[in-house]
């Protein structure tokens, strides 16, 4: 049963602590593993930077290397909101999601997000080298690309990811959601600013490929299968080969609401 709750990262921390020693105790032989990734430690942060440094890690990038760097980044009260406000969105908008601890533990849409978050902070601090590699070990490890330098804000859901690309001067800004396959991509072999700009609350449809330094307006929906080569209005559905407007919302944040259904004119 999904949650209407906007929990605190503390919060939703004990609700992962609570479903982690109920699945121990239903699944016994599992108790060990819910211990070293969930029961083990004192908060959000640093359970997420354990659980993902043991994913990302190669001889390059050794997990206890990982995890030092990722602890002080997810030590940051804001980095750590924005994931606690991802886990949330997932469970409000995903009908597969029933338990806060199943995005943490299971979700490789989440989980490529949040190493997306530290692998930013780590470009942002001008370490571009650790954060390009960051970003090889997610494509390889969840077949997800997203470019350090992409700024995506919070409460974010991306729901299946294989195949998501997110270039380098791409902007996601707060309450999307986006499914498996999709490109926020460039054009040709153009410099400077080229990636699209997902404004608020914008559902992005399974397979589309949005291309260019273009605008995907507050409360747009892309539909699956379409390629967007020019910009779509505040709270218009586009669709197609190439896309072109085909409807009005009648939501504000069809990304909360995830009905990928609508009516052409």
């Amino acid at each position: 049963m999904n949650s209407k709750l906007k929990l605190s990262p503390d919060e939703i921390w004990q609700c992962i602590i609570d479903e982690a020693k109920v699945s121990a105790i239903a699944e016994p032989n599992f108790a060990e593993y819910f211990a070293n990734t969930i029961l083990n430690y004192e908060d959000l942060g640093s359970a997420l930077s354990n659980h993902l440094a043991k994913k990302l890690a190669s001889a390059a990038a050794t997990s206890p290397m990982l995890k030092d760097i990722m602890q002080t980044i997810f030590a940051d009260k804001e980095i750590i909101a924005m994931v606690a406000r991802d886990i949330q969105a997932t469970v409000d908008r995903d009908s597969a999601c029933n338990l806060y601890s199943s995005p943490f533990l299971y979700f490789k849409g989440f989980l490529s997000l949040q190493a997306y978050r530290a692998a930013h902070e780590l470009w942002l601090q001008g370490r571009t080298s650790l954060a390009l590699l960051l970003q090889h070990r997610i494509s390889i490890t969840f077949a997800v690309d997203i470019h350090p330098a992409a700024v995506i804000g919070s409460g974010v859901m991306i729901d299946h990811a294989t195949g998501l690309v997110i270039g380098e001067t791409a902007v996601v800004e707060d309450s999307v959601s986006i499914m498996q396959s999709v490109t926020l991509g460039g054009t040709g072999k153009d410099s400077g600013d080229r990636h699209p700009k997902i404004r608020k609350g914008v559902l992005i449809g399974p397979g589309a490929t949005i291309l260019g330094n273009i605008d995907i307006g507050e409360g747009a929906m892309v539909a699956a299968a379409s390629v967007v080569l020019k910009s779509v209005a505040a709270h218009k559905v586009v669709a197609g080969v190439p896309a072109v407007e085909v409807g009005d919302l009648t939501e504000d944040s069809p990304a909360k609401g995830m009905n990928h259904y609508f009516v052409t004119k």
